[in-house]
């Protein structure tokens, strides 16, 4: 699949998987998911879910580390910076070296990976977002849109990017 086509499905994503509300029971239910599945599947993953001020569900996996925890933080600031998921901006620019010179977005803080995913409430806009980090960019966001998919009993496979 062309660049193209990934970037025109992400922002599909991002524009379709909103939620009707955004709370503490909302978190826990996807982070919960998303737990369940990694473990039942034997993924080493974190995910952070949060809104811009505070985190509302965190939880790691076997097999991570303090690293995936810094990677999220560097995605999470992605995110709320460009307000877009962070395997679009994968999409978009190509992995980019230059990136954080371009846009004084500092390798420090921000990361070109995917698994950052904003998260929109119905009549609010972005409010925070859904991260994962452990596996593969593309696999990152792959289970963060599942999540939503499921969460919103929206159907997978009209959303899921295919494999590369």
């Amino acid at each position: 699949m062309a660049a193209a086509d990934d970037i025109a499905l992400i922002k599909s994503q991002e524009q379709e998987l909103v939620l009707p509300a955004f709370d503490e029971h909302v978190a826990f239910a996807l982070g919960s998911s998303i737990y369940q599945r990694a473990t039942a599947e034997g993924l080493s993953l974190v995910v952070d879910i949060r809104t811009w001020d505070r985190q509302m569900f965190f939880a790691a996996t076997p097999g991570t580390s303090a690293d995936n925890a810094e990677w999220v933080r560097r995605k999470i600031n992605t995110v709320r910076r460009f307000q877009k998921a962070s395997y679009r901006l994968v999409a978009e620019r190509g992995g980019d070296a230059m990136f954080s010179e371009i846009v004084n977005a500092p390798a420090t803080d921000y990361v070109i990976a995917g698994g950052g995913f904003p998260l929109r409430v119905v009549g609010a806009g972005i409010v925070g977002s859904l991260t994962i980090s452990g596996l593969p960019g593309r696999s990152d966001h792959g289970v963060a849109v599942d999540a939503l998919c499921d969460f919103l009993g929206r159907d997978r496979t009209l959303f899921a990017l295919p494999p590369e």
